[in-house]
C-alpha cells in the first residue's frame, strides 16, 4: 500500500506516439463498423480493438503506470458491458444513435472475454513490444 501512495496518479502530458495510437484504432474501428459484415472480426474484433483505443487515448494526455491504466479500462469495458445488460440506453432514453451503437445494448459474457484478451495484449504490446516494462513513459 505504501507503494500506491508514492504514485502520482494524475499527471498531465501530452504524447503524439500514444494519441497517433488511439487515432489508428479509432480509424480501424470506424473502417470495421462501415465496411465489415461478417461474423467474427466485427462483433470480437471492435471489441478488441477498442481496449486498445481507451488505453492510448487515455496515456496520449495523461502520464500513469500501465498496468494501472490497463487494468481500469478493462473496469470501464465490463461497466459498460455491464450496462447493457440493464440496457442502461433505454433507462438513460438516449436517443442518439451513434452513442446508442457506441454503448451498445445486448449483453454477451463472450464480449467481457474479448475485453480481458484485449487488455492482456494490449499491456504486453505497450509494455514488451515496446520495452517499457509496465513503467511510465515519457
Amino acid at each position: 500500500m505504501e507503494k500506491l501512495s508514492k504514485i502520482n496518479f494524475v499527471k498531465l502530458r501530452f504524447s503524439i506516439y500514444d494519441f497517433l495510437f488511439s487515432l489508428l484504432f479509432f480509424l480501424l474501428e470506424i473502417f470495421i463498423g462501415l465496411f465489415v459484415k461478417d461474423h467474427f472480426i466485427r462483433p470480437w474484433g471492435g471489441d478488441f480493438l477498442v481496449i486498445f483505443l481507451i488505453y492510448y487515448f487515455i496515456k496520449a494526455f495523461i502520464k500513469i503506470p500501465s498496468l494501472l491504466l490497463i487494468f481500469l479500462v478493462l473496469i470501464f469495458a465490463c461497466l459498460v458491458e455491464i450496462g447493457q445488460y440493464f440496457h442502461i440506453v433505454d433507462i438513460l432514453e438516449i436517443k442518439n444513435k451513434i452513442l446508442r451503437i457506441a454503448i451498445g445494448n445486448s449483453f454477451s459474457w463472450g464480449d467481457i472475454l474479448v475485453y480481458i484478451l484485449g487488455a492482456i495484449t494490449c499491456y504486453y504490446f505497450d509494455s514488451k513490444i515496446f520495452n517499457k516494462k509496465g513503467k511510465i513513459s515519457n
